[in-house]
C-alpha cells in the first residue's frame, strides 16, 4: 500500500471514529475502563495491603505468643526440676510441703504440683489432681523410658477447667524409675492472652504437641483440646520460617486463616496463632464494596453523561444532516431550476444546449443523424392576453404534457421560453421519423384545450434541422430550426418545414433588415409620403394619409410590408411611430403656415403602439410641441385590434378623444366585430378594406357584401372611406352608393411632401373647395 493510500485509509478510519455513534460509546468505554481499572486496582491494592497486614500481624502475634508460652514452660520446667532435685536428694516424703513453705513453688491458683510413685500413686500434691493414680496415663508411662519432659493432653472436646499435665521422671538412688513429678496447669492459662481486638472471633491460639494433638486451642470464647492434626503440614519449612504465614484451611473447623506455628525448643510442643481471613479482610471488603458502589455510580454517571452528550451530538448531527440535506435539496433545487423550466418541469435552454451538445458528440462518434424540431404556438399571445396569464400557464403545461406523449423515451422535449418549445430526436435511422413526429405533434395540438371552463384550439409552427446536413454544432442546428419555424409561420402556420439554404438566405435578409432598422432613425433614413383622400361628390382633396417609407442606402426603398412586421416584433415600432406622428404634425403645421388649407392627416397605428403605456402622454407632448390642432389628427386602428380587449380599448380610445384626436377603423369588415361592439367605441371614421371592392363591377351578388359593409358604416353615423380604388368603375359604384371619401391609385399615388404640397397648391389655385367634414370645414375663395 502506498503512503498516500495508507494516509487516506487512516483518514477514513479516523473520520469514521469521529462519528457520534462511534465516538461517544468509545469515550464511554474508555472512561468506564479507566474507572473500573482504577477501582479494581485500588481494591486489589487495598486487599493486598490488608492481606500483608494480616500476615504481618499473625507473624507478630506468633512471636509474642511464643515468648509468653516459653516463659510459662520454663517456669513449669524449673518447678519440675526443683521438685525432682529436692525429692531425689532427700529421698523422703514431704518434699512439696517443705518447698511450699520455702516459697519455691508457683501459686496454686494456676499450677498444681504432685508426686507419683513408681506405681503411679499420687503421694502428695499442692492441690488435688483429680485422680489417686496416674499409672494409666500415657505421659506417666512415657517417663519409664526416658528422662525428658513429657506433656499429657486432655480428652478431645470442649475444655472448661481442664489442666494440662507436665511430668519429669524421678530416679531412685540406683537410677531406676522411682515415679514422676507432675505439674498440672489450667489449659485456659495457655490461651489467656487471646486478644479479640486483634484475633477476632474466629482467630486461634493453640498449644500443640509434637504428636499432633492439641493441648489447648482457643477461638473467641471457646476452648478445645484433644484434636489431632497433621503436625508436619502445620510447621513451616526451614526457608519459610521468617516469611509471612500463608492462608490455609483449618482442618478442625473449616475456617481459612493466616496460620503460623513454631516449635518450642526443649519441649515437645509447638504454638499456633491464626487470624481468620474473613475477619481480617472484613474492613477492606467493606471499603471495596464502597469503592465498587462508587465506581458503579460513577459508571452510571459516565453512561448517562455520555448518553446525554451522545444524544445531544446525535441531535446536532441530525440537525446538521437535516441542514445538509436541506442545503443539498436547496442546491439540487437551484440546480434543477437552473436547468429546468419552473412552469412545465421540462429542461430549459441551458439543459437543452448541454444535451444537444452531448448528442451531437455521440452522433459524430457513431456516424448517426439527429434532428432538432423548433416549435412555436400560433395565437398564444392572443389567448394569454384575452384569458389571462393563468390560462396561458395552464395551456403551456398541457402542451408540454402532450409533447412528451409524442416522443420516445430517448427523445428530449424542452421549453426555451414563452411559447417556444424544442424537441431533440437523437439516433435517427430515417429522416422521415422527424416528419412523422412533427405530424403527430400537430395532430395532438390540434385537439381542443379546456381552459377556464371553455374549449380552445391552437396550432403550432414547427421548424426542423437535421445533423449533420444542416449544422455541425448546437448553435447552428438550433438557429436553423428557428429559421425553418419562421418559414412555417410564413407558410400559413399549423405546418412544419425542414431547413434549407434558401430559408437561411431569407433569414439573413431579415437579420440584415433588423440590424439596419435599429439605426434607421438616427441616420434619418425614414420618409413620409402622403396619399390624398377625395370627397366623393366634388372630387377635391379632403384629407390625406401619411405613409411611411424607408430609403435604405444599400437596398433602396424598403416597403412597409417588409420592415413594419420586424419593427413591431422588435419593439422598434414605438420610437418609429413617435417619429411618424411628430413629423406628420410638423408637416401639417408647416403647410398651414404656407397658407395651404388645414387638411386632416391620418396616421396608421400598430398594436404595439396602441398598447404602449406612454401613448397618451407622448401624443399630448407631440401636439403641444408642434402646435398641431388635434382635430386634424386622425389615428387609424384595425378592427381586429379594437375587439381584442374591449374594456382596455375603450379606456385608451376615451383618452384619445379627450385629447381631441379623431379615431378611424382601418380594414373595416375584416374583423368580424358586431355592430353592438363598434357602437361602444367613440369612432369618427371607417375605412372599408380594398378586398371588398375588387369585384364591384361584376354580378350583383359580387357587390352585395361591399354594399352591406357601406350600409353598416353609414348606420353608425360615421364617415365612410373606401381605400384601394383603382378604376373609374369602382369610383362610380362607390359614388352611387353614397360613400363619403375615396382613396386609391385611381386618384393619386402616395407622394413625398413637396409634391403633395404642389398638388394642394394647384387645387387651391383652380377651385374652391369645402374642407373636411365633422367640424373641420374651411372655405377657400
Amino acid at each position: 500500500m502506498s503512503p498516500q493510500s495508507l494516509k487516506e485509509t487512516l483518514h477514513r478510519r479516523v473520520s469514521r471514529i469521529a462519528e457520534p455513534q462511534i465516538l461517544f460509546p468509545l469515550i464511554a468505554v474508555v472512561l468506564l475502563a479507566a474507572t473500573w481499572g482504577a477501582t479494581l486496582g485500588l481494591v486489589r491494592i487495598k486487599h493486598a495491603e490488608a492481606e500483608h497486614d494480616a500476615a504481618t500481624l499473625s507473624h507478630e502475634l506468633l512471636g509474642t505468643y511464643e515468648a509468653q508460652v516459653v516463659r510459662v514452660l520454663h517456669e513449669i520446667d524449673q518447678t519440675l526440676n526443683l521438685v525432682k532435685f529436692w525429692h531425689e536428694r532427700a529421698g523422703m516424703h514431704g518434699t512439696l510441703a517443705e518447698l511450699k513453705d520455702r516459697g519455691l513453688l508457683p501459686p496454686d491458683l494456676v499450677f498444681s504440683v504432685g508426686i507419683a510413685d513408681r506405681h503411679g500413686t499420687i503421694l502428695e500434691s499442692t492441690r488435688p489432681l483429680g485422680a489417686v493414680s496416674v499409672a494409666d496415663r500415657g505421659y506417666f508411662r512415657d517417663q519409664r523410658d526416658g528422662d525428658s519432659i513429657r506433656v499429657g493432653h486432655l480428652p478431645q472436646g470442649a475444655t472448661g477447667d481442664g489442666r494440662v499435665p507436665f511430668t519429669r521422671r524421678l530416679n531412685a538412688a540406683n537410677g531406676d524409675f522411682d515415679g514422676a513429678v507432675i505439674v498440672a496447669v489450667d489449659a485456659a492459662f495457655f490461651v489467656s492472652g487471646y486478644d479479640a481486638s486483634k484475633l477476632g472471633e474466629h482467630g486461634v491460639l493453640g498449644v500443640l504437641g509434637t504428636d499432633g494433638i492439641f493441648r489447648v486451642r482457643r477461638s473467641g470464647d471457646s476452648m478445645f483440646s484433644g484434636d489431632a492434626i497433621n503436625y508436619s503440614s502445620l510447621l513451616p519449612k526451614p526457608d519459610e520460617v521468617d516469611a509471612d504465614p500463608p492462608v490455609s484451611l483449618s482442618s478442625w473447623d473449616g475456617v481459612r486463616r493466616w496460620s503460623g506455628a513454631r516449635e518450642i525448643y526443649g519441649f515437645p510442643l509447638a504454638i499456633l496463632v491464626g487470624l481468620a481471613q474473613d475477619e481480617q479482610l472484613a474492613a477492606v471488603e467493606k471499603n471495596s464494596a464502597v469503592y465498587l458502589w462508587r465506581a458503579a455510580a460513577g459508571s452510571l454517571a459516565i453512561v448517562l453523561f455520555t448518553a446525554l452528550l451522545g444524544r445531544m451530538s446525535w441531535q446536532l448531527a441530525q440537525s446538521r444532516a437535516r441542514e445538509s440535506e436541506s442545503k443539498l435539496a436547496h442546491a439540487q433545487r437551484i440546480e434543477y431550476l437552473a436547468y429546468h423550466d419552473g412552469l412545465t418541469g421540462l429542461p430549459n435552454r441551458s439543459m437543452f444546449s448541454k444535451l444537444l451538445s452531448q448528442r451531437i458528440s455521440e452522433a459524430r462518434r457513431y456516424d448517426r443523424e439527429l434532428a432538432v424540431a423548433f416549435l412555436d404556438l400560433d395565437r398564444f399571445k392572443q389567448i394569454n392576453d384575452t384569458l389571462g396569464h393563468e390560462a396561458g400557464d395552464q395551456l403551456l403545461q398541457e402542451v408540454a404534457t402532450r409533447l412528451q406523449g409524442c416522443v420516445r423515451d430517448s427523445d428530449t422535449v424542452a421549453r426555451l421560453g414563452g411559447d417556444e418549445f424544442v424537441v431533440l430526436l437523437p439516433e435517427l435511422e430515417d429522416g422521415k421519423l422527424a416528419a412523422t413526429v412533427a405530424h403527430k405533434i400537430l395532430g395532438v395540438l390540434a385537439k381542443p384545450f379546456t381552459l377556464i371552463g371553455h374549449e380552445f384550439r391552437i396550432t403550432a409552427s414547427i421548424g426542423i434541422s437535421v445533423y449533420p446536413r444542416d449544422g455541425q454544432d448546437e448553435q447552428t442546428l438550433t438557429k436553423n430550426a428557428d429559421i425553418a419555424m419562421y418559414q412555417a409561420k410564413a407558410e400559413g402556420k399549423n405546418n412544419f418545414q425542414f431547413y434549407s439554404e434558401q430559408l437561411n438566405a431569407n433569414s439573413l435578409e431579415r437579420l440584415t433588415l433588423e440590424s439596419s432598422l435599429r439605426h434607421a432613425l438616427e441616420r434619418d433614413e425614414f420618409r413620409l409620403y402622403y396619399q390624398a383622400k377625395r370627397d366623393i361628390r366634388t372630387g377635391c382633396i379632403s384629407g390625406m394619409e401619411a405613409l411611411l417609407r424607408w430609403e435604405h442606402p444599400d437596398l433602396g426603398t424598403v416597403t412597409p410590408m417588409q420592415f413594419i412586421p420586424i419593427a413591431e416584433e422588435t419593439g422598434l415600432i414605438v420610437p418609429i411611430g413617435k417619429w411618424v406622428l411628430k413629423t406628420a404634425c410638423l408637416q401639417s403645421v408647416a403647410w398651414q403656415n404656407e397658407g395651404l388649407p388645414p387638411f386632416g392627416i391620418a396616421v396608421n397605428m400598430t398594436e404595439r403602439q396602441f398598447l404602449d403605456e406612454s401613448l397618451l402622454q407622448d401624443l399630448a407632448s407631440i401636439l403641444k410641441s408642434t402646435g398641431m390642432n388635434p382635430q386634424l389628427l386622425e389615428l387609424e386602428l384595425t378592427e381586429s385590434l379594437l375587439i381584442r380587449d374591449v374594456e382596455n380599448t375603450l379606456r385608451i380610445l376615451t383618452g384619445l378623444k379627450s385629447l381631441g384626436i379623431r379615431i378611424a377603423v382601418d380594414d373595416f369588415g375584416t374583423g368580424y366585430s358586431s355592430l353592438a361592439t363598434l357602437q361602444r367605441f367613440p369612432l369618427d371614421t371607417v375605412k372599408i378594406d380594398r378586398s371588398f371592392i375588387g369585384d364591384l363591377v361584376g354580378p350583383a351578388e359580387d357587390s352585395g357584401l361591399a354594399d352591406a359593409i357601406i350600409s353598416m358604416g353609414k348606420s353608425l353615423s360615421l364617415t365612410v372611406i373606401v381605400q384601394g380604388v383603382e378604376t373609374k368603375e369602382q369610383a362610380d359604384f362607390l359614388r352611387a352608393h353614397a360613400c363619403d371619401e375615396l382613396q386609391g391609385f385611381y386618384f393619386n399615388r402616395p407622394l413625398p411632401a413637396n409634391q403633395f404640397a404642389q398638388l394642394m397648391r394647384a387645387q387651391t389655385a383652380n377651385i374652391t373647395y369645402v374642407g373636411t367634414r365633422a367640424g373641420l370645414q374651411n372655405q377657400q375663395p
